[in-house]
C-alpha cells in the first residue's frame, strides 16, 4: 500500500480529529481513505451527470428536427392536396352515357398511381402505404 506524507493547519487538523472521534473512525488514516474514495465517487459521479446531460441535449435536439421534419411532411401533403384538388377541379365531368366506363378507368388509373407509388417507396413508407390502402377498403 502506497504512504503519504502531508501537513494541515492546526485549525483543519482540529476539524479532523473532531470528526474522527464524532464518526468513529479508527485512525486518522481511514478517514483520509474514506474522504479520498468518497471525493472519487463525487467525480465518477459529476462525469457521468455531464453524459446524461449531452445525451439529453442531443435527444432535445433531435426533437426539435422531428418537429420541423414534421412540419415540412405536413407542408407536402397539403401541398400535394391542393394541387389534386385543382386537377380534379378543372376536369370536365364525362358524359351520362359512358360516365361508368370514366369511373372504372379513373379507379385504374388510381390503383397504378399507388402501386407506382409503393415501387418508389424505401423501407417501412411501403408497408404504411400498403396499411393505408387496405384500411380504404
Amino acid at each position: 500500500m502506497a504512504q503519504f506524507a502531508f501537513r494541515l493547519p492546526e485549525s483543519l487538523a482540529e476539524s479532523v480529529t473532531n470528526v474522527i472521534q464524532e464518526d468513529g473512525y479508527a485512525s486518522l488514516s481511514a478517514f483520509i481513505r474514506t474522504a479520498i474514495q468518497n471525493e472519487l465517487k463525487r467525480r465518477d459521479q459529476t462525469e457521468e451527470l455531464e453524459k446524461q446531460q449531452t445525451v439529453a441535449a442531443s435527444l432535445e435536439s433531435h426533437g426539435k428536427e422531428l418537429v420541423m421534419l414534421r412540419s415540412v411532411l405536413q407542408a407536402q401533403f397539403a401541398l400535394t392536396d391542393a394541387l389534386a384538388r385543382m386537377i380534379l377541379h378543372c376536369m370536365p365531368e364525362p358524359p351520362a352515357e359512358v360516365h361508368a366506363q370514366a369511373l372504372a378507368r379513373a379507379r385504374e388509373r388510381h390503383d397504378k398511381l399507388l402501386k407506382m407509388t409503393a415501387l418508389s417507396m424505401k423501407g417501412n413508407a411501403r408497408a404504411l402505404l400498403a396499411e393505408l390502402v387496405n384500411h380504404e377498403e
